[in-house]
């Protein structure tokens, strides 16, 4: 559900907060605009406090005023060594621990309070469908914080949230044409095809992946141009696919209960398209949502069937659990023969061979431009969404050849065996040579646990990197 924790700002702490946070370095000293009467550095010590990001300890303190004494709380938190990633930690263990209380006052540690602000914020989120579980911190206000660092931190985490709810709402719910209607609400403007003029326009992998559902695919366009006219043009590319059962190459039970999440990546360029413009962002940009459902059924496409891509490409479907790419090379196809874009960045839960290579906390990066890659990587440590730079090797592009068509979706044998390799390449065969990079999120696109800035289900990873790279363009 959307963030409803609310991010303000005052000039000074309240002279009696029921609830206040105060920082402490590694080395046990505080700094702080307060007086609290309180021996800081022996309670720390009885507490065995390490000065750790994240380290919290809670202090009850007496308030005063009224007729009958109050007791209030202060919480002393680590902040480690200060860094971004530090504060990260130190935010989103503050909001996670005041869960249910309507307000907590912060002292704002020295640092970066963007990462610190987004943290406390993303921590805060939760999806649940009924009204059972322990709700969030209403307000979190920021003393002595930068006014415009907080606002840009709730903007990112909201859209975060945004990519999070769409990402993890049922695919009872979830379709193609839902997804369409999502899109539409982004504030941008919104071009939808549907199945007639997919089909009109020669959209072919999209049309195939979609062919075994009652709910026909659809390809989304969402346009944002920056209030001063520039000639920059970036394409972003998600892929939609709103369920994946795997299609007639049907997936173990276990595996589908997730693919309501598949959809991810077109879930952040629907978010991060949102947030441009109140980032102002200074370059134009152009998402495109390649969204269908891919189920069995007898008008399910079939392994071995042959499909005509957008700009005429054919391909051999030999697994069609490797729908993904499919409905990618139309987007990307598309973006090369008509938006004529100075670089594209595609993202998707493509292949579960990426989390064999670098597990759950760090995403995979192909790119064709070594600088757009540097840029991205670089997006990706300032973020927290962090990246790992992959190989596009030359030496695997047999694994594509088709005895019929132009190419496969999938290796025929096992002579390579490296998937997400492989299915990056595929998706480079339809860039037409442009700057492009390649966000394979299927290990970092999920969470299976509830920690730090991540709860279970949709992470909304790839929001914050293009956010970052996108408004410093």
């Amino acid at each position: 559900m959307p963030i409803e924790t609310t991010a303000t700002v005052v000039a000074e702490v309240p002279d009696d907060p029921d609830l206040l946070a105060v920082p402490y370095s590694a080395d046990l000293q505080t700094a702080h605009p307060v007086e609290l009467h309180l021996p800081v550095p022996d309670l720390l010590a009885h507490y065995e406090a390490k000065g750790e990001a994240g380290e919290i300890v809670e202090v009850p303190v007496a308030r005063a005023g009224g007729a009958t004494p109050r007791v209030g709380r202060v919480l002393l938190y680590g902040v480690g060594d200060g860094s971004p990633r530090a504060l990260r930690k130190a935010g989103a263990a503050l909001s996670r621990r005041v869960k249910g209380r309507d307000r907590l006052t912060v002292v704002t540690p020295e640092g970066d309070v963007a990462a610190f602000a987004e943290a406390a914020l993303l921590a805060a989120y939760s999806f649940r469908i009924g009204e059972s579980g322990k709700k969030a911190v209403r307000t979190l206000a920021f003393a002595g914080a930068d006014e415009e660092a907080v606002r840009r931190a709730q903007t990112v985490a909201q859209a975060v949230a945004l990519a999070r709810d769409l990402a993890n709402t049922p695919s009872s719910v979830k379709n193609p044409a839902w997804l369409a209607e999502r899109a539409a609400e982004s504030g941008v403007p919104v071009r939808v095809w549907d199945e007639e003029q997919l089909q009109a326009d020669g959209f072919g992998g999209i049309l195939a992946v979609g062919r075994g559902s009652a709910s026909p695919p659809r390809l989304i366009q969402l346009s944002y141009t920056p209030a001063e006219p520039t000639d920059r043009h970036i394409v972003l590319v998600g892929k939609g696919i709103t369920f994946d059962s795997g299609g007639l190459s049907l997936k173990p039970t276990e595996n589908m209960k997730t693919q309501k999440t598949d959809m991810a990546g077109g879930a952040v360029v629907i978010a991060v398209l949102g947030a441009l413009a109140r980032l102002g962002a200074r370059v134009k940009v152009t998402g495109l949502v390649a969204a269908a459902e891919n189920m069995p059924s007898g008008t399910a496409q079939r392994p071995s069937d042959v499909i005509t891509h957008y700009g005429g490409r054919t391909v051999e479907v030999l697994n069609t659990d490797a729908e993904g790419r499919l409905v990618m090379a139309d987007a990307l196809a598309y973006a090369d023969a008509v938006l004529d874009p100075d670089a594209v960045v595609d993202i998707a839960t493509l292949t579960g061979a990426i989390s064999v290579a670098l597990g759950r906390n760090v995403g995979a990066v192909y790119a064709s431009d070594d600088v757009l890659a540097k840029q991205l990587l670089e997006a990706g440590e300032v973020t927290d969404d962090r990246l790992w730079r992959m190989p596009l090797i030359d030496d695997y592009t047999p694994a594509l050849e088709s005895s019929i068509a132009d190419l496969s979706n999938v290796e025929a044998g096992s002579r390579f065996g490296a998937g997400s390799i492989t299915a990056a390449l595929f998706l480079r065969e339809f860039t037409g040579g442009r700057p492009w990079a390649h966000l394979d999120i299927a290990g970092v696109g999920r969470s299976t646990v509830d920690e730090g800035t991540l709860s279970k289900g949709a992470t909304g990873f790839g929001v914050r990197v293009l956010l970052d790279w996108l408004t410093r363009a």
